[in-house]
């Protein structure tokens, strides 16, 4: 069975927890307060989920999902993510994390800084622009004309045909942006941040994304 390491058990990280449980798939969730203060949210998980550091999330994982905010992921654990898949949540909110030059001026993309930083690792992006409670809300049958569609991006094809197969599981459609340079479409404020959309209106709004907000 395959385990998803989750580094981050906030919001994100603790829906996207619950449908990996409900589509079959092993759980170890970390935060960075220790796996003691986990112990309610693995409680309610139930026995497909553990708790454990961030290197233990890590080690355990086939694949992974970084949902940390941005000024901690020099934090995320490098060696025992090497050769893994690596779903990276993050948003940049200059508010919280301080200004990042190359961000704000359209140099590089959040989940191309992730990439560097984890260079033997495939980072694809997910799960970045739709809120925690829909994730397990909002989810739909294959083919219901009212499923949601949400976009990846990877320099990686086969950590954007994963991120594809986990959101079909999850109940969602999918748009592939392409690779993590053109990943800034569907980053914060962009047309498609947020919003409920199918893939037709998806495609739109990631084509008329602004590349500097």
């Amino acid at each position: 069975m395959t385990t998803i390491g989750i580094i981050g058990a906030g919001n994100i990280g603790s829906q996207v927890a619950r449908k990996a449980i409900e589509s079959g798939y092993d759980v170890v969730i970390s935060n960075s307060r220790g796996p003691e203060t986990l112990a309610a949210l693995v409680a309610e998980l139930g026995p497909k989920a553990t708790a454990g550091t961030a290197a233990q999330a890590a080690q355990a994982a086939d694949i992974a999902v970084v949902t940390v905010p941005l000024k901690a992921y020099a934090d995320v654990p490098v060696q025992p993510l090497a050769g893994k898949i690596v779903i990276d949540t993050n948003n940049y909110y200059f508010e919280r994390d301080g200004h990042i030059e190359a961000l704000d001026n359209g140099e590089a993309t959040v989940s191309g800084m992730l990439q560097e930083h984890l260079p033997t690792s495939r980072v694809a992006k997910g799960f970045n622009h739709i809120t925690a409670a829909d994730i397990t809300a909002d989810s739909f049958p294959t083919g219901d004309p009212a499923r949601r569609a949400l976009a990846t991006s990877s320099d990686f094809t086969d950590a954007s045909d994963f991120v594809t197969k986990l959101y079909d599981e999850f109940g969602f459609d999918t748009v592939n942006i392409g690779p993590l340079a053109e990943s800034w479409r569907v980053e914060r404020d962009r047309p498609a941040y947020g919003s409920r959309q199918n893939v037709a209106e998806l495609e739109a709004n990631l084509a008329k994304a602004p590349r500097t907000i």
